[in-house]
């Protein structure tokens, strides 16, 4: 039980850590906006 109380909670952690804020907010909108291409490339109606 000591051991719990010594480390801070997970969420405490990340948002401490700004190399993993950093990485989030890169890779966040990267794979928002790769979700959205793929979205907008898939809704194109086939010419023919």
């Amino acid at each position: 039980m000591d051991e719990n109380r010594d480390t801070p909670p997970l969420m405490q952690r990340v948002l401490d850590n700004p190399f993993i804020l950093l990485f989030l907010g890169v890779a966040v909108p990267a794979v928002l906006y790769l979700i959205w291409g793929i979205m907008e490339i898939v809704s194109i109606p086939a010419g023919g």
